[in-house]
Order: structure tokens, then sequence, then C-alpha cells
């Protein structure tokens, strides 16, 4: 994982408080939010993660099929965050 997704993650993981979570056994292409994600988010820790995302880096999703596009994994956060900084 490179080292802003590594950053990405540990701010998800202190926005939606989770814990005991093994950083290191996260994937870069890893699902963020539903069933199939190791970090066990949902939709509501999804528009947490878009209010502070907003917040930190000043990126704002537009609409619901963006957010849903882009927190697919920490990869796709991280490029949509560089592209639209």
């Amino acid at each position: 994982m490179k080292p802003f997704e590594r950053e990405l993650l540990e701010l998800i993981c202190t926005t939606c408080r989770l814990q005991d979570i093994e950083l290191d056994k996260i994937g870069s292409d890893d699902p963020l939010i539903g069933p199939d994600s190791p970090l066990g988010t949902d939709s509501l820790d999804a528009l947490e993660i878009a209010v502070t995302i907003q917040q930190e880096y000043g990126v704002r999703m537009n609409s619901e099929n963006t957010s849903r596009v882009v927190l697919q994994s920490v990869a796709t956060l991280a490029d949509y965050i560089k592209k639209n900084r």
C-alpha cells in the first residue's frame, strides 16, 4: 500500500471509530464499504468518510453515484483525491 493510501486508511479507521483492525492485512483494492469490506463499514460510515475527506482534503463527492465509485477501495479514493485537489 502506498503511503497516501495508508494515511487514508488510518483516517477512515479514526473517522468510523474502528478498533482492532490490522491495517497491514487490508489491501489497496479491498472493498471499503459493504458486506465484503474487511473493515465492516456500511452506508452511514460512507457518509462520514465523504464528509471527513471534504474537511481534510477539500475534495467533495457531488453525488451518490460518484461516492459509490470513489469509495470502492482505498486506491480509488486516493486516485479521486489526487485528481480533484
